[in-house]
């Protein structure tokens, strides 16, 4: 690289915070940073043009967890682990709304309702049973039930006759929601660097040596918000998890509006508009889809397609207009990693599908480990 004088002054030079992705994790800490140090250095780097993971490729679910996603979590996780995201979630989607407004993000409470095929007929009467202890479960965080049977209103086909309606849930709508952090973060004095990609770091008693092309620069701290591309960073703490999404073009007189979750939440859908976006099924293909390629596959495609023909959108003439992925960061765990791997570097990482829910809180959390 040839960097000009001008150059090296205003963007490398006597940087206090380097963050490494530009996502709702790395952009809330950006801002919560400046709350903290508000004449800090702060910079953002991003390797794509825009966030290269999941923040702008996402369905743009607000949402803290379908009954049965919270129903399978207590099987791995106990109960106050359980009750304790789902207050993350919570708290992290009412710090979303409130840090940016819920004009500039489309916040739509229309609920949220899962569904359940016909062959998943143990999942169905497991939800149905365990409502009332969910519920009771939940109260706390509350204040009313979360769940409730539906009689499907939708004309959805080969499901069960109940749904389970939850209240509390609604849409954003992602591109703008993206938009509005990259304003407050630049009206904020952040500095934003796209396709920079970070090739080695190297830590010195006072600060951090970032490299990226043939140039290298000093940081006092480093902060990592890559989610499912830290693998490398976690010592294998997180996993690559691509999730595959399809959108159609617009439907005369579409009826169907909220967001839905099917099969343990491994395949969601919703209106946008007169249109239905749906993406899932990496449990057609768990090896093949913990990866970080931004492509799609067949198999999962053709799953997509199968169920808007016979069981969202049945007798209603469709055509797909886009098809895109998103890269996800998991692990054995659905606690995120916010912690300090050195003197001077940190991360916040694996937030297990739910970037949305808990993205603003997980950037906050990030900011408040570090000191100056």
């Amino acid at each position: 690289m040839h960097l000009s004088y001008w150059e090296q002054q205003t963007w490398f030079n006597e940087v206090d915070f380097t963050i490494v992705g530009s996502g709702i994790v790395g952009l809330h800490c950006a801002l919560t940073l400046r709350e903290r140090y508000p004449n800090s250095k702060i910079l953002l780097l991003e390797k794509g043009i825009l966030p290269q993971g999941a923040s702008t490729k996402n369905a743009g679910f607000a949402c803290f967890g379908s009954i049965s996603e919270i129903i399978d979590d207590l099987k791995n996780h106990s109960e106050e682990e359980v009750i304790q995201l789902i207050q993350k979630r919570w708290n992290g989607l009412q710090l979303l709304r409130k840090n940016l407004g819920d004009e500039a993000i489309d916040f739509k409470p229309f609920g949220g309702y899962e569904l359940f095929l016909k062959d998943d007929e143990t999942s169905y009467y497991e939800c149905l049973q365990k409502m009332p202890f969910i519920n009771e479960l939940l109260k706390p965080l509350f204040r009313n039930d979360v769940f409730a049977k539906e009689i499907d209103r939708f004309n959805f086909k080969g499901i069960y006759e109940y749904l389970i309606f939850n209240p509390f849930e609604a849409q954003i709508d992602t591109g703008k929601m993206m938009q509005a952090l990259l304003q407050k973060a630049v009206s904020n004095g952040i500095l934003i660097l796209n396709r920079v990609e970070i090739t080695a770091h190297h830590e010195t008693t006072s600060g951090v040596q970032v490299s990226f092309d043939d140039y290298t620069f000093t940081t006092k701290k480093l902060l990592f918000a890559t989610n499912g591309f830290a693998q490398q960073l976690t010592n294998n703490q997180v996993k690559p998890a691509r999730a595959q999404v399809l959108i159609t073009e617009p439907i005369s007189n579409l009826d169907i509006k909220g967001t839905f979750h099917l099969d343990k939440g491994y395949y969601y859908f919703r209106n946008f508009e007169d249109r239905i976006l749906l993406g899932g099924g990496r449990n057609l293909d768990f090896e093949g889809e913990t990866t970080t390629e931004l492509n799609q596959t067949e198999k999962i495609q053709n799953r997509l397609e199968e169920l808007l023909k016979e069981v969202i959108l049945p007798e209603i003439d469709f055509k797909i207009a886009h098809r895109w992925s998103g890269i996800m960061g998991i692990g054995s765990s659905k606690n995120p990693v916010v912690e300090q791997l050195s003197d001077h570097v940190y991360c916040g990482v694996r937030l297990g599908g739910m970037g949305v829910a808990i993205g603003s809180l997980i950037g906050k959390e990030l900011a408040e480990l570090v000191t100056l």
